[in-house]
């Protein structure tokens, strides 16, 4: 019998608790918008919430992700490697692990954010989000693919999700660098580690995005296959 939720999800199809993963992830991205809204208000209380919720998902993420490999069988008989899935499943945990790594950096160095320059990073915030977003709605097309062996309508339809997921991957890219404009004409009235500290920041909350296009590039993969 069965010994957990994710065991009893690889009864029906081994494709389901990458989805459950991908839906967890999704929920832990979801919170970097109430981060960041939280860090420019310097809301001390509220950030420290947030902090807490999006450690409690990426944990729930993780979880799901330890029974996954626990569980996943060692040998597939459908037209998708194990490799393959396990790949897929660690593209997608490097969203949660990011969107950690932010909230960790935010509580840990708490500081204004520069006049000009609040609107966009909520805005960059966002973006990531809607990357991610996106990321999960051409993860929840991977059963039908399977399903139909990578063939007909559902293949057209994974490509343009895939399209659309690098345009929004995109829209950050420009974010990103619009705000590390903007930090490099302020640079000489802050201090050396603040701007380091920025810079670093900007790059962190753009790899979300970043690692989102990257599960759809293994999407891709798997159809090309």
């Amino acid at each position: 019998m069965p010994t957990s939720p994710i065991a009893a999800l690889f009864g029906r199809s081994p494709i389901r608790p990458l989805q459950e993963h991908m839906k967890a992830v999704e929920a832990c991205a979801a919170e970097l918008v109430p981060l960041i809204e939280a860090w420019r208000n310097q809301d001390r209380t509220a950030l420290e919430a947030v902090k807490v919720k999006i450690f409690t998902l990426e944990n729930d993420a993780d979880r799901i992700k330890n029974d996954i490999r626990s569980h996943l069988p060692k040998s597939l008989f459908m037209p998708v490697d194990r490799s393959d899935l396990l790949d897929l499943l660690n593209a997608q945990d490097s969203i949660a692990d990011t969107v950690q790594d932010v909230a960790g950096l935010l509580v840990t160095r708490p500081m204004a954010i520069p006049d000009g320059m609040q609107d966009l990073v909520v805005a960059y915030a966002k973006s990531n989000h809607d990357a991610t977003r996106q990321c999960r709605t051409a993860i929840h097309e991977l059963d039908e693919l399977v399903a139909t062996s990578f063939r007909g309508r559902s293949v057209d339809r994974v490509h343009e999700m895939v399209d659309e997921l690098n345009r929004l991957e995109g829209v950050t890219d420009d974010q990103g660098m619009e705000l590390v404009r903007l930090l490099f004409e302020r640079e000489d009235s802050m201090k050396p580690l603040d701007v380091v500290f920025w810079y670093e920041l900007i790059r962190i909350i753009g790899d979300v995005a970043d690692f989102a296009e990257d599960v759809g590039d293994r999407l891709r993969l798997l159809i090309a296959r």
